[in-house]
């Protein structure tokens, strides 16, 4: 599948071009004449949560229910960008709220991760913008998101430490209190 071409692709590419330069590179080269664009291009899809808004997604999906158990969606694979060196973090999300009168369609839930984690982000920011977005549009009795990740600004260069794990939480209402938390830590690691 081809992505559209528009102008901020071309001014992306044409910048690229000049970073491969500038390592000293040869952007001639049988190998890179195409890498220009692909990056630019790449660049594009990965930042496209700039260009989506995950209260609206959650709203699409939005229904009257008396349900007011946990809801957990655990596992949710994301990558996204580390606005201090632009390199890789990705791991996994486990997202769950307690209804008080509305819930959401489960794949919501993964699409408002998807959303913010598609920016420029730093992890701690990701986890409460997930949690924020979800608190505000399900006023839920309660929200909480942990997030798993690994860096590569943490393996690629710097300490270069290969198997570290960052691990952020945050949480709203309900799941203050250390039982209602303690349920979920269970539910996430024991199933």
């Amino acid at each position: 599948m081809n992505e559209p071409i528009n102008d901020a692709t071309i001014k992306l590419a044409e910048h690229y071009t000049e970073i491969l330069k500038l390592i000293g590179e040869d952007h001639t080269r049988e190998g890179l004449v195409k890498t220009p664009m692909r990056v630019a291009k790449a660049m594009q899809f990965i930042t496209q949560g700039y260009e989506q808004d995950a209260e609206e997604v959650l709203r699409s999906a939005m229904f009257h229910e008396k349900y007011q158990q946990m809801v957990i969606v655990k596992d949710i694979e994301f990558f996204s960008m580390c606005e201090h060196h632009m390199l890789p973090f990705f791991g996994k999300a486990h997202v769950a709220y307690i209804p008080k009168h509305h819930i959401t369609g489960l794949s919501k839930i993964a699409r408002v991760v998807d959303i913010y984690s598609h920016r420029l982000q730093l992890q701690e920011r990701l986890t409460t913008q997930i949690k924020e977005c979800i608190q505000k549009t399900l006023d839920p009795l309660g929200v909480i998101v942990v997030i798993e990740a690994q860096h590569m600004c943490m393996q690629m260069r710097g300490v270069q430490k290969q198997h570290s794990l960052t691990v952020t939480s945050d949480f709203t209402g309900i799941f203050e209190s250390a039982k209602t938390r303690e349920e979920f830590f269970s539910l996430i690691h024991n199933h």
